[in-house]
């Protein structure tokens, strides 16, 4: 379905919400809070059946402080709704001739997650975007090369066309399933100034340039980099090997399937990723193991935690993401209010070693940080139940293809020493050559890989 353009308000700010003082937006969020679990109570035989079984009465939630007593919405209680009452769960609170879209997860953990859009959540979904990839640097009149995946409904897709539709952006949607030369080729040829995907499947576009168009990708006009779908594109090591490989800016969004396609967004500042959309949802953070909530100042970590505002068909209350952040800032050069956030992994793909905690993309970065003696592809390959071990991490690291055989006990050395230095974890490195491990596409790579667990 098209979408019709909007407007920005200002040259720097896609909505002025992104910059009202924090007194302003709370006063707008609890009002809409209050109108949100008043249409859950009467629409949503998911959350009908939530709070009576918890004893909450959504008629005295008068604001976000009291959401803390509210029960949290898990993954697996949306698979469950979803099977109960097909085609868009228990929790489905729209009719089903007011449905005119709808997404599916990655399904990597079994069925899709179904996710139902009435016109209005279009809508919505196409501000929360916008707000985020106009911190990005996209501006109405570019053109932009779409590299997600644009098919088995991901958000990546179709989602991605109408909020650059809604933006006055021009969306060549070309997509990752074609591949490294179809893409490239209609980079050359058409040149558009911005690109979005995936950081890694972004920098092996970039490296196969040369041998598919015969021009370093830095030399095919992109002017500004929008990436996400996976952590990494914060990783000092990771933004500085795509700028430099497409000599554009990279600044990243986050998003996800089940609440909407993007709503966190990267200013100029390059210092994480602005909330921006307090009228249209909640974000909070939580302890991932008690809980608790975590207030967002600097340097506080914690796993996000939202509620939907303005959500007609698949509304969710206190849904745990998974994703793991730590706050960079809560104030800007940029004008925008919202606290900042750089995602460092899911809780859920968290390893911990000798009691230590480690994500996989802490380690991707400290592999890409050797290169050019590493090509940056690694995985960890675990052979224990759970994620939990006592004994070194095995990782399975990729040498540079002229990387003399002399020196790979160097490099070997190299990396668990600078992953021992930095991580405080002890390492056991497997070097193969380069091309070993298969490279990223439209499906994402698992960093982390199970054998005869």
């Amino acid at each position: 379905m098209y979408v019709q353009p909007a407007a920005p308000f200002s040259a720097s700010h896609w909505s002025e919400i992104e910059t009202l003082p924090a007194a302003d937006t709370r006063r707008i969020q609890d009002e809409r809070l209050r109108e949100q679990l008043a249409y859950l109570a009467a629409h949503s035989a998911f959350y009908q059946a939530k709070f009576a079984e918890h004893g909450v009465d959504p008629a005295a939630v008068r604001g976000v402080d009291d959401l803390a007593g509210l029960p949290f919405t898990e993954k697996h209680e949306l698979r469950d709704s979803l099977a109960a009452a097909p085609p868009l769960g228990l929790h489905a609170a729209a009719g089903r001739g007011s449905i005119v879209q709808v997404q599916a997860s990655s399904g990597t953990t079994g069925s899709p997650s179904y996710v139902g859009l009435t016109a209005s959540d279009v809508g919505t979904w196409c501000e929360l975007g916008a707000r985020a990839l106009y911190a990005n640097g996209f501006r109405p009149g570019d053109r932009a090369l779409h590299a997600f995946g644009m098919s088995k409904g991901f958000v990546g897709g179709l989602p991605i066309v109408q909020i650059l539709q809604y933006m006055g952006i021009v969306d060549i949607p070309v997509g990752a399933e074609a591949g490294a030369e179809r893409l490239l080729r209609v980079q050359a040829d058409q040149r558009p100034e911005l690109v979005i995907g995936t950081p890694h499947f972004l920098a092996h576009l970039a490296e196969q340039a040369p041998s598919i168009v015969g021009r370093l990708a830095r030399e095919l006009g992109v002017r500004a980099i929008s990436v996400g779908g996976e952590p990494g594109a914060g990783l000092p090591s990771v933004r500085e090997n795509l700028e430099h490989l497409w000599d554009a800016t990279v600044r990243e969004m986050l998003g996800g399937t089940d609440i909407a396609c993007t709503y966190w967004g990267e200013c100029e500042a390059q210092d994480g990723m602005h909330f921006l959309s307090p009228d249209l949802m909640v974000a909070e953070l939580i302890d991932p193991s008690t809980g608790d909530r975590v207030d967002p100042v600097a340097g506080a970590e914690g796993e996000l935690v939202y509620t939907a505002l303005r959500r007609q068909a698949s509304p969710l209350l206190r849904f745990r993401t998974r994703d793991h952040v730590v706050v960079t800032g809560t104030d800007c050069a940029c004008g925008r209010t919202g606290y900042r956030v750089r995602c460092v992994g899911r809780t859920d793909d968290m390893l911990i070693v000798r009691g230590i905690n480690v994500f996989p993309s802490a380690i991707k970065d400290l592999v890409l940080s050797l290169a050019p003696a590493t090509t940056g592809e690694m995985r960890i390959r675990v052979a224990f139940a759970g994620h939990s071990t006592q004994q070194p991490l095995p990782l399975v690291v990729e040498h540079a293809a002229d990387l003399e055989a002399h020196r790979h006990d160097e490099l070997r050395h190299a990396i668990e020493d600078r992953v021992r230095s930095a991580l405080n974890v002890k390492s056991r490195v497997q070097l193969v050559p380069e091309g070993t491990l298969k490279r990223p596409d439209h499906v994402k790579v698992a960093l982390v890989e199970r054998v005869g667990a």
